[in-house]
């Protein structure tokens, strides 16, 4: 641990020094680079120099006490040992938790798509509610949300809204979100007073560069068309609506939110850079042997990850077994507990792969 500590300060040194010359100064892309590099290292720089200063004022207390020195000074010296080396421990645990292996995407902003799925329009008025859910979440970090494509039910659902959440570590809190989202409620369309169970789907796609996912202009089919609105009817005359098809994967992505084709254009391909790219993700990890099966980031879109019962005000997390009674609150963005609490499952089940390997 120590001598992985060692190199990422030596590395973060190094780091401090390039950014300060006149060559890299100039170069916009290596200062982008290196910046961002370093900013990545800089908690656990700033550990590794609180690990080490700890470690010599321990070594200091601990020296202190082979000196001739009276009972209450004594007694002052041990406090002052206990106290370290509670507080060794303690950054031995959080500097553990800083190595473990980062997902590559966890600071890229997002594409999310959220869909309704059984349950007709039920699960179109709860795919907007869940919209709802990450716009406010978004707004509590600080982050940008811009709807990328929309279609509407009638009574103001979402058949499906794919929109983009711009903003540093999007990723590595939304990710959580993917699966199957299930609605327990007497519906808006229920006169009866029957409690129905619906459901929608949210795909969380972490957002590509150009030079990550390239697309060749002979691979695509752009199609263009009137932009119409809920139950069809059309919105305007100009063939402002974009469908691009990616040939060789049959991926199909459609745009009219804007009024301008190019505008169109420009956020399908948003979609489908984001879409290729999560593809190519997924056969990656399909091809690894031990791959992280136990992260509940993961994302298999079938799975029935949460619960939103409204008669009980319960949201239940089946991946981590959590049930809190805040519905209201959730709804409302306040996602920040169940997240947390992800986040937490999942570095518990990374450091226990650790201790296996290592053991």
């Amino acid at each position: 641990m120590l001598d992985r500590l060692e190199a990422i300060h030596q590395r973060y040194e190094e780091l401090s020094r390039l950014l300060c010359d006149p060559e890299v100064i100039n170069d916009t892309k290596k200062l982008r680079e290196y910046s961002k590099e370093q900013a990545g290292l800089e908690e656990k720089n700033q550990a590794y120099i609180e690990y080490k200063e700890t470690i010599e004022q321990l070594n200091d207390a601990k020296s202190m006490l082979e000196d001739k020195l009276d009972e209450e000074m004594r007694e002052l010296v041990k406090a002052e040992i206990d106290e370290l080396s509670r507080r060794k421990q303690e950054l031995e645990e959080r500097i553990k938790v800083l190595l473990l292996p980062k997902d590559p995407n966890d600071e890229k902003s997002v594409i999310v798509e959220v869909r309704g799925a059984a349950g007709g329009e039920e699960a179109a008025l709860f795919a907007a509610d869940l919209y709802r859910m990450y716009t406010r979440f978004a707004e509590r970090q600080g982050w940008k949300v811009e709807v990328l494509e929309a279609n509407t039910t009638g009574l103001g659902g979402f058949k499906e809204v794919v929109f983009s959440v711009d903003g540093n570590g999007a990723y590595s809190k939304l990710k959580y979100e993917n699966g199957a989202h299930r609605v327990q409620r007497v519906p808006e369309t229920e006169s009866g007073g029957r409690i129905h169970t619906s459901t929608a789907t949210v795909a969380v796609l972490p957002e590509a560069e150009e030079v990550e996912v390239e697309i060749h202009d002979k691979d695509i089919r752009i199609d263009t068309f009137c932009s119409s609105g809920p139950g069809g009817q059309s919105v305007n005359t100009t063939q402002s609506a974009v469908r691009i098809t990616h040939l060789p994967t049959g991926i199909v992505v459609s745009c009219q939110d804007e009024k301008s084709q190019n505008s169109n254009k420009e956020k399908a391909m948003r979609v489908l850079r984001a879409r290729l790219f999560d593809l190519k993700q997924k056969e990656e990890m399909e091809k690894m042997a031990n791959a992280r099966r136990m992260a509940v980031g993961s994302g298999d879109r079938s799975e029935r990850i949460r619960t939103y019962n409204f008669p009980q005000s319960r949201v239940t997390d089946h991946r981590i077994g959590l049930t809190l009674h805040k519905l209201d609150l959730i709804l409302n963005g306040e996602l920040d507990e169940i997240i947390d609490a992800l986040i937490l499952h999942e570095q518990t089940e990374l450091l226990k792969e650790q201790e296996t390997k290592t053991s």
